[in-house]
């Protein structure tokens, strides 16, 4: 048995086992950290299919950054308890299993219908992937795609800001009157320092 089945054989069902970890966690903290497993294990495959730059990527952007971000994002709004899993909407359930059975059909026939399920590569790909998968990925993102590439980072950080922005905590107003009826004011004129609760 080839090197590569045994690694495969080994991280397919860790993969498996961290999406459905993840799935089913009450507590976002662990769905996170089982997240994390799965973006390594597919990190791993991208290594096997011989695709180093993918796998870079996927640890270095997918694992390290993004996953710092969500983990920072859920400690800072403090969602890290566990959370209701009843359906409060009867109906959700059945149909999002029934739109993701669709999705499914619907990529694996645009696959075929696209590309088919091809078993080498197509014609003039070892011409262009010569210098290396790493090489030829960077001519078609920098020459062919720029614009499209730089559009896409640009609005990922206005999205980055705008949640920043939304996710701000601002601290209810309190009008004088309100100060009154709790008695603040009383204390405060007094010279009292500590402001009762």
């Amino acid at each position: 048995m080839a090197l590569d089945n045994v690694v495969f054989w080994v991280f397919a069902p860790i993969s498996i086992a961290s999406a459905i970890g993840m799935l089913v966690m009450r507590n976002a903290v662990h769905a996170a950290l089982f997240l994390i497993v799965n973006f390594f294990c597919l990190a791993v495959m991208y290594l096997l299919l011989d695709a180093p730059f993918l796998f870079a990527v996927q640890i270095i952007v997918y694992a390290g950054a993004i996953m710092v971000l969500f983990l920072f994002v859920i400690m800072l709004l403090g969602v890290d308890r566990g959370e209701d899993l009843r359906d409060p909407l009867l109906a959700q359930r059945p149909l999002a299993i029934v739109l993701a059975a669709a999705f499914v059909i619907e990529i694996a026939v645009a696959v075929r219908a696209g590309i088919g399920f091809a078993t080498k590569a197509p014609e003039g790909f070892d011409l262009v992937n010569a210098d290396g998968n790493t090489k030829a990925l960077a001519e078609v993102l920098f020459r062919d795609y720029f614009l499209p590439f730089e559009a896409t980072s640009i609005l990922l950080i206005i999205a980055a800001i705008a949640a920043m922005v939304l996710a701000q905590r601002k601290a209810p107003s309190v009008t004088q009157a309100e100060l009154e009826r709790r008695g603040l004011i009383e204390s405060i004129d007094a010279g009292v320092t500590e402001v009762p609760e």
